[in-house]
């Protein structure tokens, strides 16, 4: 209602605004993909700098018994083509790292699309856009930490342009591109703070190098921030977020405690058999 003095209330559009379609047999997915709340959506935006909400982005919902899945490597739960403002999500397929839900696979696609906008369709590394997007989807958590230790014990040094081979690999290789761009992206961002990231973003939407881009924002080459990581990456510091974690505390606590029922029950099983032991001995006399 437009009362006099008032001005027109305006619908507040989603920022930015997802248009989330498949097959009928993916309706359950699809709505409860929409119910997610645009603020889930906006931050990642906010922390990119994008302004402007521009065209909708296209979520895609795929069945595995498509020609589109089949021509999709199976671990893969969904990708993102930047440029055309399109994800594709595959709701048959359990998450894999460094994705567990749904949603985290349809914010880091989201992603993918966002940092495209953000650096104007100019392209960026690959372990730059994954990172990013790992970054931004989610806080590092206690699986990051240990996938990391993992890939430092068992794989040697791999500079950046090797980890962006690694994501046109198999499984493990992925997974291990991951782990490193990952964990590269959030060293610099603890290092520089997270602004480095829309700033990096901006110059190559400018028209710089990423590599320029990369040291006007950071202050230091690419070159050196490699060095820096892999001198910093050392197995016993790997693993003092694990030790220090809350959740490897309660993990050995409900050990512990699993233990402790187990033996009692032990004891108690022990206990009553020595009791029907005594009882048939008692008779026999």
């Amino acid at each position: 209602m437009i009362g006099m003095g008032q001005g027109v209330v305006k619908s507040v559009q989603p920022f930015p605004e997802l248009k989330i379609e498949g097959p009928p047999e993916l309706d359950t997915v699809r709505r409860r993909l929409e119910s997610i709340a645009p603020e889930r959506f906006a931050d990642i935006a906010k922390l990119l700098g994008i302004a402007s909400s521009g065209p909708a982005i296209l979520v895609r919902l795929v069945t595995e018994n498509s020609d589109l899945a089949r021509n999709v490597a199976p671990w893969i739960a969904g990708f993102a083509i930047g440029d055309s403002n399109l994800v594709v999500i595959f709701p048959a397929r359990s998450p894999g790292y460094p994705d567990r839900t749904l949603e985290d696979v349809l914010r880091h696609e989201v992603t993918h699309v966002l940092i495209s906008r953000a650096a104007g369709g100019r392209p960026v590394p690959r372990w730059f856009n994954e990172g990013v997007a790992m970054s931004v989807e989610r806080d590092r958590q206690f699986q990051d930490e240990t996938q990391l230790l993992y890939q430092l014990v068992t794989g040697g040094r791999s500079d950046m342009d090797a980890i962006d081979r690694l994501f046109s690999g198999n499984q493990s290789d992925q997974i291990r591109a991951y782990a490193l761009a990952g964990a590269f992206v959030h060293e610099m961002v603890s290092r520089s703070g997270p602004p480095v990231i829309q700033q990096i973003l901006e110059r190559v939407s400018r028209g710089a190098t990423f590599d320029s881009a990369f040291a006007g924002a950071t202050g230091q080459t690419l070159a050196n921030a490699e060095i820096e990581f892999w001198r910093d990456q050392r197995i016993w510091t790997s693993w003092i977020p694990i030790l220090t974690s809350s959740t490897l505390l309660w993990s050995t606590i409900t050990i512990l405690a699993l233990l402790a029922f187990y033996m009692r029950r032990r004891r108690n099983r022990e206990i009553e058999k020595q009791w029907d032991e005594d009882e048939d001995s008692d008779k026999d006399d």
